[in-house]
């Protein structure tokens, strides 16, 4: 029997970035004074540059920078991630040519299962604890009795490509996702929830998990221009 792993998480890993405050403020300043990357970072200056482009939606300068994420997540969360285009760039393991784990997602205890309201007008509460159980239950079977198949097809000589049409959306996959900050601000503007945000955002609790391990990274490598983002209440310049 194959042996299915259970996920509750999602991987985000920083791999390699180019993104740093300075960044910004010397792409915007060489509208007036010309080319200056040589000369000694100012940040005394540089925040409220940057204050200044972020208020009045400036965006450009913020371009100038470069974040690689390694994500790991459902492929139900990565079809919401890739609807992103704007300054992102993404490549993702391909079931065409690889052979795919098992690896299943299911809701952790604390996730809310119950919608309860309209579309556009509604909130999502526990639900009975017996549900969850029975939730995350059905999911197991479902999970492996598909993979089983999975692997009953590859075993009979069926393409991989053709195979995997019966995995479900909760099975992990993993990409590589490119952006630069102006881009990831949107991002985190539309998949997290802030009571500071100009705009409410609805996000699935499974790109909110994602889009959260990206603020942390935004926020440790560019300390100013995240402090920027949230006090002019979270709009993307």
């Amino acid at each position: 029997m194959t042996d299915i792993q259970y996920r509750s998480d999602v991987t985000v890993q920083l791999v390699k970035h180019s993104a740093t405050d300075s960044d910004v403020a010397t792409a915007a300043r060489v509208s007036t004074i010309g080319g200056s990357h040589e000369e000694v970072v100012d940040l005394t200056r540089d925040q409220g540059l940057i204050n200044y482009l972020m208020r009045d939606r400036h965006g450009s300068p913020f371009e100038h920078t470069s974040f690689t994420f390694y994500v790991e997540a459902p492929l139900f969360v990565a079809r919401e991630h890739f609807r992103h285009r704007a300054g992102w760039s993404y490549n993702e393991e391909s079931g065409r040519y690889k052979e795919l784990e098992p690896t299943f997602y299911l809701p952790g205890p604390e996730r809310n299962l119950v919608q309860v309201g309209k579309p556009g007008a509604y909130t999502f509460e526990p639900g009975a604890p017996i549900l969850g159980l029975y939730t995350r239950s059905t999911m197991e079977d479902s999970y492996r009795e598909a993979f089983e198949a999975y692997q009953t097809l590859l075993g009979a000589g069926v393409a991989r490509e053709v195979a995997r049409m019966v995995l479900p959306v909760g099975i992990f996959t993993s990409y590589y996702a490119t952006c630069n900050a102006r881009s990831l601000m949107h991002f985190l503007g539309l998949r997290t929830i802030s009571k500071t945000a100009a705009f409410p955002s609805f996000p699935q609790r499974e790109i909110e998990m994602v889009a959260e391990r990206m603020e942390d990274h935004f926020a440790e490598q560019m300390p100013i221009t995240y402090a920027a983002f949230n006090r002019n209440k979270r709009v993307a310049p």
